[in-house]
């Protein structure tokens, strides 16, 4: 059976999420000289601030810490500048304020509105299906709706990383980390939707490739998942052997622990006696 989902929020894409806002919004550091504010179009040039007054909101505003602080900061320079190229980069740091408190449903509303503004920004778009996917249940009256979402989410974030996205000023270790983390979590999403749709063997090689990508931080909550997805298979050692993973790195997390604890014990029983338990799943090649 299903168990209760949890919410994520790993560290590193913590980490992304700042490194994104931040290196974007050192754009805006040094407005541009009057005579040079319509020299060079935003695609050819970082955006920057018009005038020093659009400077000055914005530096006040981005100073601001708390999701809902920094959304009402977000709000308030827009609708003083509403032609403002910076205004994206605000919500951007407010999204990674909601991130950090764990709070799915702002989650949800922020990155929406990160997308009205930049239709591509990969941290957004995997940020929802991550959302979405986590909070998917069989009585959703949007289900259907919900579950298309993820999958567009998910394939236009994907384009994006094979386009090269990565963060302005971002040295190649930091490249590697945050395309990494997005190329993880897009795996992740896809994988905890295909295990709530009962699609057991997709949400195995979905789960499995989110472990494999290059530079990430192990993520205890995709363990799990892909215990639980071996497990309806009946691949017992190699579900045990998953949430036994999961268990080595979810010391912070308590309500995971206990969840993962219960799939270890339940595994232990069904697992044939003496067969062979692999230290973590070998699937044929990392996806990367």
């Amino acid at each position: 059976m299903m168990k209760k989902s949890l919410s994520i929020a790993p560290v590193a894409l913590i980490f992304c999420g700042l490194l994104l806002s931040a290196q974007k919004a050192a754009w805006a550091a040094a407005p541009l000289p009057a005579q040079a504010q319509t020299a060079a179009p935003a695609t050819q040039s970082p955006p920057q601030a018009k005038t020093k007054e659009e400077y000055k909101a914005y530096t006040e505003a981005s100073a601001v810490t708390g999701g809902a602080a920094m959304e009402k900061a977000a709000r308030r320079f827009a609708e003083k500048f509403p032609a403002s190229e910076l205004s994206v980069y605000l919500y951007s740091r407010a999204l990674h304020e909601y991130q950090n408190e764990n709070n799915p449903a702002k989650i949800l509303e922020t990155g929406r509105t990160v997308l009205s503004l930049d239709a591509d920004n990969a941290v957004a778009l995997v940020l929802i299906a991550t959302v979405l996917s986590d909070g998917l249940s069989e009585r959703d009256a949007g289900r259907p709706k919900k579950v298309n979402e993820i999958r567009e989410n998910c394939a236009r974030a994907q384009k994006s990383l094979a386009a090269g996205v990565a963060p302005a000023g971002a040295d190649p270790r930091q490249v590697k980390a945050y395309q990494g983390t997005l190329q993880s979590m897009i795996h992740s999403a896809l994988g905890i939707l295909e295990l709530k749709l009962g699609n057991d063997a997709e949400a195995e090689k979905q789960l499995k490739a989110a472990t494999l990508v290059e530079n990430i931080q192990p993520d205890a909550y995709v363990w799990y998942h892909l215990a639980l997805a071996m497990d309806h298979q009946k691949h017992y050692p190699q579900a045990l052997a998953a949430v036994n993973q999961a268990l080595r790195i979810a010391e912070s997390n308590p309500e995971l622990q206990k969840l993962a604890t219960g799939e270890r014990d339940r595994l232990a029983r069904l697992a044939p006696p003496g067969a062979a338990q692999p230290s973590q799943p070998e699937p044929e090649k990392s996806p990367r």
